[in-house]
């Protein structure tokens, strides 16, 4: 028996069009699961490689993760759904999630969809004894001094994590989280297109490297998978040893 073997399941990614979650979605498709994905682009071909996107074969529907009704509304095209993983986020910069405005729309994308997406698939998961997979980020256990709203929202998100995970292990569903460190993906570029900066980051990284999204979505697969049928309400921290120091 493989136990990476997910032929006959069906998956969700939320945030899934690229990046992280675009990693996490074509993993479990390579495995032999059924696998959607909502965006924010009104189509599948408005992605392209550079956005870090490969929609081969995984099924795109449009979603505004702040719309928190039209995520209630939903009307899923899939009869069953065994892993729901919540990857969507956004940060901004120069400042602005100093201002009221910035600070709000970072949380409803950021953590108040998480709510909104566990609760719309809460029955579809427990019908299957699905798993649950909330997508945060080391600034949930450290400060990030030019984004309090990101980092409050992760840290929000660890906290909604351990509470689902307790919450909902009497309904058969497995709630774990993810909180990656520095990853090369688009939200990165403010470091990663920069060489000092990139250089200087990845020396402070025990591996000596950035990571890649590839590298969260092993973790995925294993918190999705039978191997880690005990583990409940925990955020596997992977980050190449960052938060070590």
């Amino acid at each position: 028996m493989n136990d990476l073997d997910f032929t006959g399941k069906s998956v969700l990614v939320v945030g899934g069009s690229s990046g992280i979650g675009n990693a996490i979605a074509q993993s479990f498709r390579a495995r032999g699961a059924d696998v959607h994905v909502w965006g924010t682009r009104a189509n599948s071909s408005d992605y392209s490689a550079d956005d870090g996107s490969d929609l081969t074969g995984l099924h795109y529907s449009q979603m505004d993760a702040s719309n928190l009704e039209a995520i209630e509304a939903f009307e899923p095209t899939f009869a069953q759904l065994d892993v729901l993983v919540l990857s969507q986020g956004i940060v901004l910069y120069g400042r602005r999630e100093f201002e009221m405005k910035g600070f709000q729309h970072i949380i409803d994308v950021n953590l108040n969809s998480l709510m909104a997406c566990s609760l719309k698939f809460h029955d579809m998961l427990k019908a299957r004894r699905g798993s649950l997979i909330i997508l945060s980020s080391m600034a949930g256990f450290r400060s990030t001094k030019g984004n309090p709203a990101y980092n409050a929202s992760k840290a929000g998100a660890i906290g909604l994590t351990r509470t689902l995970g307790e919450a909902w292990a009497e309904d058969d569903i497995r709630v774990n989280g993810i909180a990656p460190g520095l990853i090369a993906t688009k939200l990165t570029k403010v470091t990663t297109d920069h060489p000092k900066r990139r250089e200087a980051t990845e020396q402070r990284i025990p591996v000596k490297r950035l990571g890649q999204p590839d590298d969260i979505a092993g973790t995925a697969l294993f918190l999705a998978s039978p191997l880690a049928a005990y583990i409940i309400g925990q955020t596997i921290v992977v980050d190449g040893g960052l938060t070590l120091a």
